[in-house]
């Protein structure tokens, strides 16, 4: 392996495939990025069992090709460090990967690629191509809401449905809810869906969010597979039965509160400073068209504050945890926001009146 390849190329590259290189690995190769040169193309990938990486680069002068793996982390910081328009020599040397520039010399060790894990994939998937803007938005208006670490594993990703042309995600911890809905750029052949784990859902949203090309997404019974811009991620799914989600949204008659989202959070922010550290509870009472935003804590401290609002129904007296209520507000980018009451002991629904694509469910605290 000889070639040559500008310092952007390989950094690039680089820092895609290293939010899936494992920081505490079981095995010392999965700390290792897998090389693989032709005459056109640098290839690197990178797993942790659980999903794997690869990417294209183009290298501007090719001497040999072949394979080997090393270091990802010392890698990446290595190139990055060098001046920009840098153009660095890389061969093999024995098991040593030698890397030069016109200033300096380094040398790296290397384990065998033959050791490098391959990811077993699967034939039979579903194909859909998706706008990386209409991806994005999926993800991000939803990611926030997925359990961490919750011994219902099923809680700890994104679900995402395909049907027709639309795809949904939907994420849960059990004390919230976050649903979105878009288009696919044509009709799916079948109906699928699956849990695609926090990790990898996190590796999606960041490959796609610099992106402006059409992605190409696969979704199997265990694995899910998309493709940007010469990127190819492919993950494991996680098994389990993702809850009905369609119950958990309420429905029928509700109390309508419509309010200016920037004061609803500004009010939010300033009483909820004097809230329980433990619980984080804010309570919110209805009366006309007033909203009284109250907090307290066990050192008998308290806060609150009238704001202005338009309401229509029954009158509630209802608490939530404030981070809950100020991360649907951040994801949403409207000016005002409705929410919908069911009563002072049931969930809340939120909602953006411009797009009815977007649903978001609250369970209240009791405190």
């Amino acid at each position: 392996m000889d070639f040559y390849i500008l310092k952007e190329e390989v950094v690039k590259s680089l820092n895609l495939t290293l939010g899936v290189v494992e920081k505490r690995q079981t095995l010392p190769i999965l700390s290792n990025v897998l090389i693989e040169v032709d005459e056109s193309s640098l290839k690197l990938t990178a797993t942790d069992l659980e999903s794997e990486i690869s990417t294209t680069s183009t290298i501007s002068n090719f001497k040999s090709g072949g394979k080997t793996t090393a270091p990802a982390r010392k890698l990446s910081d290595l190139c990055r460090l060098l001046p920009d328009l840098t153009e660095i020599h890389f061969f093999l040397d024995g098991d040593n990967l030698k890397i030069e520039t016109s200033s300096g010399k380094y040398n790296l060790s290397t384990l065998p690629s033959d050791d490098f894990p391959i990811f077993e994939t699967e034939d039979t998937q579903s194909q859909v191509n998706i706008s990386s803007d209409n991806l994005k938005t999926l993800i991000s208006k939803t990611s926030f809401a997925m359990g961490n670490q919750d011994w219902r594993h099923y809680l700890n990703g994104l679900f995402l449905s395909i049907d027709d042309k639309d795809i949904t995600s939907v994420a849960t911890d059990a004390h919230r809810l976050a649903l979105a809905s878009t288009s696919l750029n044509e009709a799916a052949s079948e109906s699928t869906s699956g849990i695609v784990p926090r990790k990898s859902i996190n590796e999606i949203g960041k490959l796609v969010g610099d992106n402006s090309d059409n992605v190409v997404m696969k979704i199997s019974q265990s694995s899910v597979l998309v493709e940007a811009a010469g990127t190819r991620f492919i993950s494991k799914l996680i098994e389990g039965k993702f809850p009905d989600y369609q119950q958990v949204i309420p429905s029928g008659e509700s109390s309508l509160l419509e309010i200016d989202k920037k004061l609803f959070s500004d009010s939010l922010s300033r009483v909820s400073v004097l809230s329980s550290e433990k619980y984080k509870g804010v309570r919110i009472v209805t009366k006309g068209n007033s909203l009284n935003i109250s907090a307290n804590n066990p050192e008998k401290e308290q806060g609150e504050e009238n704001i202005n609002c338009k309401y229509s129904g029954e009158d509630v007296d209802i608490a939530f945890n404030v981070n809950y209520l100020q991360e649907i507000l951040s994801t949403l980018d409207c000016d005002q926001v409705e929410v919908h009451f069911f009563g002072s002991d049931k969930s809340c629904l939120i909602t953006d009146p411009n797009n009815s694509n977007l649903k978001y469910v609250v369970m209240p605290l009791l405190i």
